[in-house]
């Protein structure tokens, strides 16, 4: 399971996101501060215990970006799919 993925079920301490995956503490840290550099998570601290949560604004906008090229990509393997039919049409 992704962080985002698991935050999108609610906000949840380091210790519980790193739980599932196979990576030092350190190293899934860095990956917390990317996504929170790029304002798709924010936290809060209380006491020792940071707490991650998603912010959906940002993933709006990069589902419409993704949107754009995933038409982008589905039109160019119709055409892929179209000119390998054809050609194995020929071959017969």
């Amino acid at each position: 399971m992704a962080v985002l993925d698991r935050l999108s079920h609610g906000p949840a301490p380091v210790g519980e996101l790193a739980h599932d995956f196979d990576m030092a503490l350190p190293s899934f840290m860095q990956h917390l501060r990317v996504l929170e550099n790029n304002g798709l998570v924010s936290s809060s601290k209380a006491g020792r215990v940071r707490t991650y949560q998603m912010q959906p604004e940002k993933l709006v906008a990069a589902m419409s970006w993704l949107e754009k090229r995933r038409l982008h990509w589905e039109q160019r393997l119709d055409q892929l799919d179209t000119y390998l039919a054809t050609m194995k049409a020929e071959e017969q």
